[in-house]
């Protein structure tokens, strides 16, 4: 839990939208990755760190079960669903809704009981900017409901809740690397997470004390994992590690890498080698 910039702006926000006060404020970053693309959907090692760009949940608990949903990026008041309405189909939709409702729906498949809640949310993460957005809201919210309703999430199995909401519910067949970049970073540090063994470890990256600094780019270029090739990608990635006989291309570093790469081609074309090949070398 932590105060948002222009805290006090946005708890009568909260109050205009829902007629009372809060609870409490969570936060959850965006991030950036070093080095490890696509290798979160292989087993393998990413290098992510938060970066200062924030997703805010000012949330109160409801009696009702169901969801109060309302957003400072979104116009109009307050999208109210009640506790039939929280279910997989709803979390399929697209907007910004789709993934509190998502994520209320994955930790209720860990066996939490999670009552409702009136979220108002607040981001300076942009939006399709391929800075994580979508895993800073899921984790934010998740955070919210958790410590609302007791559930005392935190760290990897935050992330782990919060991957299910979009793999299971919103429908994108994400890595891990995203939410737990969201749910894991520290300052100063990035974050070696090793995706097979679900382990992390804070890597010291004070870039300042090196006179360094680390500069994001804004392209221009929309990005959306759901409309992206990127279930494609994952799907040829599995292929490869399928023609290999391995679970993960991860765990086929090992031996000669021009011979594994003649199996993939030959046991799931040469778009599954092509992709192999980035995971391998």
């Amino acid at each position: 839990m932590a105060e948002p910039e222009h805290g006090k702006d946005l708890v009568e926000r909260f109050r205009e939208a829902f007629g009372r006060a809060p609870e409490g404020v969570w936060v959850a970053p965006g991030r950036v990755n070093l080095i490890g693309e696509y290798t979160d959907i292989s087993g393998g090692h990413v290098l992510p760190l938060a970066i200062p760009q924030v997703t805010t949940v000012l949330a109160a608990r409801r009696d009702d079960g169901g969801l109060g949903l309302c957003s400072t990026q979104e116009p109009g008041g307050p999208t109210g669903l009640a506790a039939g309405e929280l279910t997989a189909a709803t979390a399929k939709r697209s907007g910004w809704t789709a993934y509190p409702v998502a994520v209320a729906l994955a930790l209720r498949d860990t066996g939490r009981e999670v009552g409702g809640a009136d979220i108002f949310v607040d981001s300076s993460v942009p939006v399709g900017a391929g800075l994580s957005s979508s895993a800073a809201l899921e984790c934010a919210v998740a955070l919210a409901l958790s410590d609302l309703h007791g559930g005392g999430l935190a760290g990897l199995e935050l992330a782990l809740v919060a991957q299910r909401a979009e793999n299971h519910y919103v429908g994108m067949p994400c890595g891990l690397m995203d939410q737990a970049a969201s749910a894991c970073c520290t300052k100063d540090h990035a974050l070696l997470l090793d995706t097979k063994e679900q382990t992390v470890r804070q890597v010291p990256l004070d870039l300042a004390a090196h006179g360094c600094e680390l500069v994001v780019m804004d392209t221009h270029v929309k990005h959306s994992l759901v409309t992206s090739a990127y279930a494609e990608r994952r799907r040829s990635c599995e292929d490869a590690a399928r023609a290999l006989g391995v679970s993960f291309l991860r765990d086929a570093t090992g031996g000669d890498i021009e011979t594994a790469l003649a199996t993939v081609a030959a046991g799931a074309g040469l778009e599954a080698a092509r992709r192999a090949k980035h995971i391998l070398t």
